[in-house]
């Protein structure tokens, strides 16, 4: 007869029994043996002392960046180090949740509502959406909120551009700066600092900061008279402003097909969307920040320079250059000003997110490679056959002229371009004819995160050396699984 296990040794243990185990159990020998030397062991935690609370930390351990060894202690510790800074961006604004709870090469889901299981300093605000939904936000008002956040996993910030006290009227306007794919660093702060200059000839004051990504962020803040549609008025006036100075290096174009250089994302200033704040450290390989800078710090920077590592010292040593950014909010009003000639001149309203209800003035929302343009040239044109095995290809069910093919459906944009990479290595006669606009990397929306598609435009290639579509190298069905109704498209 085997010796009985003490009772509860088993309790919790993976794969085993979760009751207790009683004191006449009977054990098979390696039962024996891990009843021995397996027992129950809570999982690690660490508690701090932040701002006069304790904040538990849980898994404190755990990498969150592989290649720099960085765990999620480490990341609150960044955070608490570099505090004041971080709160200038996110302080009395509610916040949607990025959530890396896997760590930055894992996946991410985004969560609007605040966890229901919270201690009760931790505040919330009940926001509303274009879609008619409502959900409560945390709304971060010092260093402990900061922590507890950063605990859920969300590596960046991403508050909304208005303060808790008041919805309606944002005070922030945001400029975005997106490269298209192949356009140089230099060339992107080549548009940031006309940015400035086009900002202040509008009587507003810029404040840069690297984005901590490919990208570029101008933010200025505004008063709180305007409500979000004017805010975005103001945004695309400012692109297509930036977009006349320098017609080669900048663009206000929404769809991907027409768009060359930098482009200014003026639907960043939309309702609902975030934009990752000063001091958010970005899911990269070596855990890059979205830095703030000095103006004269921009034309020789470096995002590689700003990192979980240096940005401490540098937040130690030189300050917040942001530190002023409250003191002299500025008018909207030149801005709009240029969008009412705009209009007058014949300018229609810029396209908007696709989860907006389509505005009266707002062009087809359709790309332009598909627009029915009359009878005949609707008939024209082909809808590209799908990968093999998949029921949609490039364009779904829609026309185009363009000759599109689809490489990856990925969940990430790194497995995506892993893909594209081993496509340009079968093809490497075909990638030489191709320019950075025929690259399109399109953002999809999947169930509660986002996925990545990457198609090539094959225009500039000759007929016949035009590749058929292949089996997509990268095939990610963000539905599987899924059992309510059909999704749209």
């Amino acid at each position: 007869m085997s010796p009985p296990c003490p009772v509860g040794y088993l309790a919790g243990v993976e794969g085993w029994p979760t009751k207790a185990i009683g004191p006449t159990t009977t054990l098979r020998p390696r039962q024996r043996f891990l009843c021995r030397y397996r027992v129950r062991v809570p999982k690690h935690k660490e508690i701090l002392e932040v701002a006069g609370r304790e904040v538990t930390i849980s898994n404190p351990d755990k990498v969150f960046f592989p290649h720099t060894g960085h765990t999620k202690l480490d990341l609150v510790r960044y955070y608490l180090a570099v505090a004041d800074g971080a709160l200038g961006g996110v302080a009395a604004r509610p916040m949607a949740l990025k959530r890396f709870v896997n760590g930055a090469e894992g996946a991410f889901f985004f969560q609007k509502r605040a966890p229901t299981s919270r201690p009760e300093w931790i505040e919330t605000i009940e926001l509303s959406f274009p879609s008619g939904r409502t959900a409560h936000e945390i709304v971060v008002g010092d260093a402990a909120q900061l922590a507890w956040v950063v605990n859920l996993g969300c590596i960046d910030l991403n508050p909304h551009p208005v303060r808790a006290e008041d919805l309606d009227h944002p005070d922030e306007l945001r400029v975005d700066l997106d490269p298209v794919p192949g356009v140089a660093w230099s060339h992107i702060l080549e548009v940031a600092l006309l940015t400035k200059e086009v900002l202040e000839a509008f009587d507003l004051i810029g404040w840069p900061k690297t984005s901590g990504s490919r990208g570029f962020h101008v933010y200025c803040r505004i008063e709180r008279r305007w409500t979000f549609p004017e805010v975005r008025r103001a945004a695309v006036a400012l692109a297509r402003e930036v977009e006349r100075e320098a017609p080669g290096l900048a663009t206000s174009k929404w769809w991907k097909e027409e768009r060359h250089g930098v482009f200014l994302d003026y639907n960043q200033n939309a309702k609902d969307r975030t934009v990752a704040s000063a001091y958010s450290v970005r899911p990269t390989p070596d855990a890059r920040v979205s830095a703030p800078l000095r103006w004269e710090e921009v034309a020789d920077c470096d995002p590689e320079d700003f990192t979980m590592l240096t940005m401490p010292e540098r937040f130690s040593s030189m300050g917040d250059p942001w530190k002023a950014m409250d003191r002299a909010p500025g008018s909207l009003e030149p801005l709009l000003d240029l969008a009412m000639q705009h209009e007058a001149a014949g300018f229609a309203d810029a396209p908007w997110p696709p989860q907006f209800a389509k505005q009266p003035t707002e062009p087809p929302r359709v790309q332009p490679s598909k627009r029915r343009r009359a009878r005949l040239a609707a008939r024209e044109g082909i809808v590209p056959p799908p990968a093999p095995g998949k029921a949609s290809g490039p364009t779904g069910r829609r026309r185009t002229k363009m000759p599109l093919i689809e490489i990856a459906r990925a969940a990430t944009e790194a497995e995506a371009r892993e893909g594209l990479e081993r496509w340009k290595e079968r093809h490497p006669e075909v990638w030489s004819y191709l320019e950075p606009p025929d690259l399109l990397v399109d953002s999809m929306r999947g169930r509660s995160t986002t996925w990545t598609r990457i198609r090539l435009n094959l225009r500039n290639v000759p007929e016949e050396q035009r590749p058929p579509q292949e089996a997509l190298d990268v095939d990610y069905d963000p539905w599987e699984g899924y059992e309510g109704p059909p999704p749209a498209g």
